[in-house]
């Protein structure tokens, strides 16, 4: 039976007849499994029999997670992963080679861009950082190099968004492969591989889980290339989940589309209230009608989410001071918690950085990233309001 979303959200990938009836995907806790015979050992080892061996490479608890993670964003398979930066490199090494080049959205995560600037330096891997606005655009930037088009949408922190049809229609005319991290939307919002993409990645230490108790990174594509990076790159490198964060994320999952519903309305009423506040220079949120990407927003997104950056009209003291004068909101980096939480990009998550690198993504010391909360909205609102006053 083809399952909608808010059903699949709680139900995919698990069947409790399988499990001695537990109602809750069991926690299998173990590092190893047994074989009721050597031969059986030496099927499982060459793939001719199917089951677990080693926690490393597979286990049941982990194994509901990527099935349900799949059947969310409509892909074929899913990998879990230690954090999402392990997720983002076992795909990144997976797919290139020395000398190789990869096409990448002008702005992206910190680390991501880290993890490129240390591809270069150890194995010459070229990246050519780009606004994707249109195809001629990505098509003056394709090499016979070119392993991979990288993007995010919305890209982290600016809000800026990609769509992701036009940069599919053109990578599929050289053979590339897309991937997009679809953190900061879930599968709830926005489903890449539906708009013709090829990989989707997740921190799953943000929405997936939503907690703020776990870390962890999830991949959704087609199998055969998944079955490959799990017997070459996640095995080797071994950057795998625990059953036991497994476990958190299924848990978390659950909730998904009721926190994101909430997170979403939360986020549109502060907007329209900073849009107003004399202190703020410039508000940047999918979901908002004036967002220069908003016919984007339309297009391939069920909602604006529950991420708002904004400029205080101000240098980079006033943006600290903007972050000492908050009382519940919390300064900290990550998001998707049900704890509201604000972070200055310039000096925190993107501080790796370059300035002039930076400033090109349109990363100012102004610039702060707000992750609104679960909580009611008017008091996130009362706490954001007096500490812009102070200004």
């Amino acid at each position: 039976m083809k399952q909608k979303f808010d059903t699949m959200v709680i139900h995919g990938g698990y069947d409790s007849k399988e499990h001695l009836g537990s109602l809750t995907t069991p926690l299998y806790q173990t590092s190893t499994f047994t074989f009721d015979s050597a031969e059986l050992g030496e099927l499982r080892f060459a793939g001719e029999e199917d089951g677990f061996i080693y926690s490393r490479l597979g286990n049941p608890t982990v194994k509901v997670l990527e099935e349900r993670i799949a059947q969310l964003e409509g892909g074929e398979a899913g990998l879990a992963f230690s954090s999402g930066m392990a997720a983002v490199s076992a795909i990144l090494v997976a797919l290139t080679k020395m000398n190789d080049h990869i096409i990448c959205s002008q702005g992206i995560y910190g680390c991501t861009f880290g993890l490129l600037s240390l591809m270069k330096e150890k194995y010459n891997i070229q990246t050519d950082f780009s606004e994707m606005r249109s195809e001629k655009e990505i098509r003056s930037l394709i090499k016979p190099e070119t392993a991979c088009i990288y993007m995010e949408t919305p890209i982290n922190p600016t809000m800026r968004l990609i769509d992701l049809e036009l940069v599919a229609r053109v990578a599929k005319e050289h053979n590339i492969p897309v991937i997009v991290d679809n953190t900061f939307s879930s599968p709830y919002l926005q489903q890449p591989l539906k708009h013709g993409c090829d990989l989707v990645i997740h921190s799953a230490t943000k929405y997936i889980g939503g907690h703020g108790d776990v870390v962890a990174g999830l991949v959704v594509g087609k199998k055969d290339f998944l079955s490959q990076v799990a017997i070459t790159t996640q095995k080797d490198i071994g950057g795998i989940l625990s059953p036991f964060d497994a476990w958190l994320l299924l848990r978390g999952l659950k909730t998904l589309s009721v926190r994101l519903d909430r997170h979403s309305s939360n986020a549109n009423k502060i907007v329209e209230r900073l849009k107003n506040h004399p202190n703020v220079a410039n508000v940047y949120y999918p979901g908002d009608a004036e967002h220069e990407d908003y016919y984007i927003t339309k297009k391939q997104m069920r909602q604006g989410g529950g991420l708002i950056s904004f400029e205080i009209k101000g240098n980079k003291k006033d943006a600290q001071k903007v972050l000492n004068a908050l009382q519940f909101v919390k300064i900290a980096v990550s998001l998707g918690d049900a704890e509201t939480l604000i972070q200055h990009p310039a000096s925190m998550t993107h501080a790796v950085v370059p300035e002039q690198a930076r400033h090109k993504m349109g990363i100012t010391d102004s610039l702060l990233r707000l992750s609104v909360g679960l909580e009611d909205w008017e008091d996130i609102w009362d706490d954001i309001e007096k500490a812009l006053n102070i200004l």
